[in-house]
């Protein structure tokens, strides 16, 4: 949690482009147009764009009334693709028109040399077009089109591919072998083996089609703890939809986040300045109002960055003169309990980077942390690490499988210390956007390196504790602009921001743009949205008005604007603010505002 600063993202990346291929002689006279729908009049109909990338448009085409536009996103080049069945040791045209900058048409399995080509900048409609010779066993070829990373969108229309048609494609086979995995509370993870012949798989949850895969696994999302689902697949090629597999069961976990059932149905949860003042004043634990349902103490901070070891300690007499006694503070804690209320010690915060390199770092920090809970008779932990806190090493590419020492070593120490202070341990998070929604579009490094290595580096810790999670509170301030579920992206200050940034959580995302690496959703009661109190808290403070916008759309689907939320989330859990003392600087217009939403 920022004392107050803004967080700046800076990634990096090259371009590294290789020259036109060599192409064969010109194409002998065309037999006929193979391409299917190469118009886009028709929608995507024969055409599988990754991550998403791909839609059409009315404006601009080239010819007809459709063009395809596609964005690039992350580690993915917005590439659109469609097989089609060809002759072998035949000669082919291939040609389409492009708008945009590093705009690429090309073919891949052609069993002699895979060509492309590309152009660098094409402010209006510019024709690409190559020609190939299929190998002596070919009888399918790959054609597509794609744009470059970090580049804005780009389109294509009247694509074709000339020369002697293949046999028929044919409907794929039925699927077989179709597995559930371990369930979560809110997820099962499915896998299956490769179908010849399918582009693409179309999942089933109770008889309704709820997603498609370009791979051979998947994982539904948002699902009901402790309910029993029943799952199906069919393959998908330009011939159409095989039949259904056989059903496969899967009953999710009972979950319930760490002693979640304990807070209320709604829950305001706020950062109370214990160790400092920080310009708004020192609150002493018993003025702290009954509104307030989570009060995390900030902050728990390291006798150095690699120490693991924890130390926090009341804001010193010269900072904050109205400050307690110990003995009063732990009396006023006791009080606030037996109200109900939940206490935590949070750790990190801007000035407490904490790294747990070591297995010994590790078990100072479980320590160390147990003995602050016991000393002050905590209810748990809030996790607020920030800056190069986390981090991912060259290679470590799957958030389900980390191996960064980091990133692996909390995880254990976290879970050693549910496992130590039982269910009813409130776990509770509150990362910056930088660390987790950013990694729809980037994670760690990258794949050819270059990237800010902190990128999307909670995922792994969300996903590893996703069951023993009370709350997770990301921090919707001190951000730079992120990308939505949209593709568009979203800035700070008003309820567009917040309900992009929410429903990403609670509806999941391809990590980095991959299919393959699906983050799941978490469970509406274990979100809450973070939001600064006031002003001075921090950078991209919201209107109550637009606060409760964000709140009616992602809890009625009402007020929503021009972003369209996955579904309505009815049991979102709350409000999370940097700080209760902010809030009182501000004569508690937070706190007022929240006590005051209709939530039904």
């Amino acid at each position: 949690m920022d004392r107050t600063r803004p967080l700046t993202l800076l990634l990096a990346g090259a371009l590294a482009l290789g020259g036109l291929a060599a192409f064969s002689p010109a194409a002998q006279a065309a037999d006929s147009e193979l391409a299917r729908n190469g118009g886009f009049e028709a929608g995507l109909d024969g055409w599988s764009c990754t991550a998403g990338s791909g839609t059409v448009v009315p404006s601009p085409v080239h010819g007809g009334t459709k063009a395809l536009q596609a964005t690039p996103a992350g580690s993915d080049n917005a590439k659109c693709s469609q097989t089609i069945t060809v002759k072998p040791n035949s000669t082919y045209a291939l040609s389409g028109w492009v708008r945009g900058s590093y705009v690429y048409l090309g073919v891949t399995g052609t069993g002699t040399t895979d060509g492309y080509t590309w152009t660098q900048s094409a402010p209006d409609w510019q024709k690409l077009s190559t020609t190939f010779t299929t190998g002596a066993n070919t009888t399918s070829v790959t054609v597509y089109t794609h744009g470059w990373y970090g580049t804005p969108a780009y389109q294509a229309d009247d694509l074709s591919l000339f020369g002697p048609g293949g046999a028929p494609v044919e409907i794929p086979a039925t699927p077989t072998g179709l597995a559930a995995g371990s369930p979560t509370s809110s997820s099962v993870p499915l896998t299956w083996p490769a179908v010849a012949g399918a582009t693409s798989y179309k999942i089933y949850r109770g008889g309704t089609a709820v997603g498609t895969a370009t791979g051979t696994s998947y994982t539904a999302t948002g699902l009901t703890p402790n309910t029993a689902y029943s799952f199906q697949i069919s393959a998908v090629n330009s011939a159409g939809e095989s039949a259904r597999s056989t059903a496969v069961s899967a009953t999710t976990t009972s979950g319930g986040g760490g002693g979640g059932g304990e807070l209320p149905a709604r829950a305001l949860v706020g950062y109370l300045h214990a160790s400092f003042a920080n310009g708004s004043g020192y609150t002493r634990m018993a003025d702290v109002p009954d509104s307030w349902d989570v009060i995390n103490l900030a902050f728990g901070e390291p006798t150095s960055v690699t120490s693991g070891d924890i130390r926090f300690k009341l804001c010193p007499v010269a900072e904050c003169p109205n400050v307690e006694s110990e003995a009063d503070f732990k009396t006023a804690i006791k009080a606030k309990q037996a109200a109900g209320k939940k206490v935590l010690i949070s750790i990190g915060g801007q000035n407490g980077q904490v790294q747990l390199a070591t297995t010994a770092a590790r078990d100072t920090f479980v320590s160390s942390v147990s003995k602050i809970i016991d000393d002050y008779g905590l209810d748990g932990l809030d996790i607020d690490f920030e800056g190069h806190s986390l981090s991912l090493q060259t290679g470590d590419t799957d958030f389900r499988s980390p191996t960064s020492p980091v990133i692996v070593n909390l995880i254990q120490a976290v879970k050693t210390l549910k496992a130590k202070y039982g269910a009813k341990f409130v776990l509770t998070m509150a990362p910056e956007t930088f660390f987790v929604q950013l990694g729809y579009q980037y994670y760690g490094s990258g794949p050819w390196g270059g990237q800010d290595p902190r990128a999307g580096a909670y995922l792994p810790v969300i996903h590893a504790l996703r069951d023993d999670l009370t709350l997770l509170h990301v921090q919707d301030y001190n951000s730079g602009s992120i990308m939505g579920l949209d593709n568009q992206y979203h800035s700070m200050g008003g309820a567009d921001f917040h309900i992009a940034m929410t429903d990403m959580l609670l509806t999941g995302f391809p990590v980095a743009g991959n299919t393959e690496r699906f983050f799941p959703g978490l469970r509406p009661d274990q979100v809450a949205i973070g939001l600064p109190a006031s002003t001075q808290a921090g950078n991209g403070h919201t209107s109550p008005t637009e606060v409760n916008k964000a709140l009616d759309c992602l809890t009625k689907k009402q007020n929503c604007g021009t972003y369209q939320t996955h579904g309505t989330w009815s049991s979102l859990r709350g409000l999370m603010t940097w700080s209760i003392n902010w809030d009182r600087f501000n004569q508690w217009e937070f706190s007022r505002n929240f006590d005051a939403y209709n939530w039904s």
